[in-house]
């Protein structure tokens, strides 16, 4: 979290020898954003294991529960469950919330369900707040994020 959004050389996190054989991968592969998809992946299991507690959060936010019920079923404080959320994706569960409410909409939307349905769908209180998110969190259209 303490790098979003913000643009930082690989070079000033890790050694620079690792840097390069890093970008040297990604610039010899066929697909750059697979390499890279691969290369975290490593990097991932080279950690410690992830926070037991993700996975049935990320799971409750993503059925639309709301934060604090989520939090108060994991048995966590606001504090606390924002912490880790920090830690884990970079951003806190209200906007971890809104980001899978968003991909919600999305898959709905890819499958040919009308914007308006969608929008009540997904937990939107109208399709002009699905409109809003999209562009908060995309910078793009509802119909530019998808192609059409």
């Amino acid at each position: 979290h303490e790098l979003r959004d913000r643009r930082v050389d690989l070079a000033d996190l890790w050694p620079a020898s690792r840097a390069r054989r890093l970008g040297a991968r990604v610039a010899a592969a066929a697909d750059p954003a697979t390499a890279l998809e691969d290369a975290a992946l490593d990097l991932a299991a080279d950690t410690r294991p992830p926070d037991p507690l993700l996975r049935p959060l990320v799971t409750a936010l993503g059925a639309g529960r709301p934060v604090a019920a989520v939090a108060g079923e994991l048995g966590l404080g606001a504090r606390q469950l924002h912490r880790r959320s920090l830690a884990a994706f970079g951003y806190g569960p209200k906007t971890l919330a809104r980001i899978l409410r968003l991909q919600r909409a999305l898959r709905l939307a890819r499958s040919g369900v009308p914007y308006a349905d969608t929008a009540a769908r997904a937990g939107y209180a109208d399709q002009a707040h699905l409109a809003r998110d999209v562009r908060e969190l995309t910078g793009l259209t509802l119909g530019g994020l998808l192609g059409g």
